[in-house]
């Protein structure tokens, strides 16, 4: 994207937000019971980003946090207008939602584990770190330092390929993650007396390794890309350049849609791609902002520094409102991509 055309995006986007997303998001902060205003409806979700407050956070980790607590405020209030109209009688939906708060726990070491674990386990990394490894992973780390040392790659591209590497390696994390919630789940699962109760969680337990099934699956196959990609370098022809862009159009071309299907999807992706690239930018400049604030605050300005904290405060909110609507947009592709590829192989 030209970067005058994306800093002009930017800049206008800060005065006006509209579209498909933003209604969400322009609405007023809920209260709770004694009248204060609270960040989140849902009173588990206040305690997390409470205490998350409290530790500390990068201004982009706790953003994305932010993010992630909406999507799945946005999940569980959902969720709950199911059940009232009885279409979630197995607790299947339920049993995700849990899953899926259990995942943004650990994910930002808020689940009472060390937020090294995920550098600590055994499930897809076995080596000692080593001078130039950078991604935990030793086939990732081969991969990386080879195609650095090539000699394909322009420093652009170099930019491209780390950060593909770096989502291969979030998905690695994620993997761990549901692989250690799913070993607590059984090991919970023993314990169960009622043979009702004991079905109700054999049910959940199946459809849990059916997703650590898939994602196995997606992370040998983005892999795979990333090994091609790595030896052969980015071709002139390639549709994307964003890693969850990417992931979400090999998914779409797996899925058996028609070609009008896949051109249709491929325009909306296009648009997807802006509002990372979006995101990705606001990043930048909160982590920038950040850095300003802790230098204004070392000079003792007063004045100075309440001008530099409204600035960075606007920034971070406008960040998670941001990274919200980006996130909630990849959930509805990827659930678009689901459901289309299902219909098809149904026929």
């Amino acid at each position: 994207m030209n970067l005058q055309c994306l800093v002009v995006a930017v800049c206008c986007s800060v005065g006006v937000m509209a579209g498909r997303y933003s209604r969400e998001m322009n609405e007023q902060k809920p209260s709770s019971s004694d009248g204060l205003t609270v960040e989140f409806r849902i009173a588990k979700l206040n305690q997390v980003w409470e205490k998350a407050k409290r530790m500390q956070l990068s201004p982009v980790r706790q953003a994305e946090l932010h993010s992630d607590l909406k999507i799945q405020e946005k999940d569980e209030m959902l969720w709950k207008k199911l059940k009232v109209e009885g279409l979630d009688e197995n607790g299947e939906k339920e049993a995700q939602l849990r899953r899926n708060f259990n995942v943004i726990l650990a994910k930002y070491g808020m689940d009472g584990k060390r937020d090294t674990r995920p550098l600590e386990n055994n499930y897809l990394k076995d080596h000692d770190t080593k001078e130039g490894d950078i991604f935990d992973d030793p086939r990732l780390d081969k991969l990386w330092n080879k195609a650095k040392s090539s000699g394909k790659f322009s420093n652009e591209e170099l930019l491209s390929l780390k950060r593909e590497f770096q989502h291969h390696k979030d998905k690695v994390h994620e993997y761990n993650i549901l692989m250690d919630t799913i070993s607590r789940t059984e090991e919970i699962h023993k314990n169960v007396i009622s043979p009702l109760e004991g079905d109700t969680k054999e049910h959940v337990l199946h459809q849990k390794h059916t997703d650590l099934k898939h994602k196995m699956r997606d992370l040998n196959q983005g892999f795979e890309r990333l090994r091609k990609l790595s030896h052969e370098g980015f071709s002139e022809d390639s549709e994307f350049r964003e890693p969850r862009v990417i992931e979400l159009w090999e998914a779409a071309k797996r899925a058996n849609l028609s070609e009008d299907e896949l051109d249709s999807l491929k325009e909306e992706l296009r648009h997807f791609e802006t509002k990372v690239e979006k995101h990705s930018h606001y990043q930048e400049q909160l982590e920038l902002s950040h850095q300003k604030l802790q230098h204004v605050e070392a000079l003792g300005d007063k004045e100075h520094i309440k001008k530099t904290q409204e600035k960075y405060y606007t920034l971070a909110e406008k960040t998670r409102e941001i990274g919200y609507k980006m996130k909630k947009h990849m959930q509805d592709l990827s659930n678009k991509i689901s459901r289309q590829g299902l219909d098809h192989n149904e026929l």
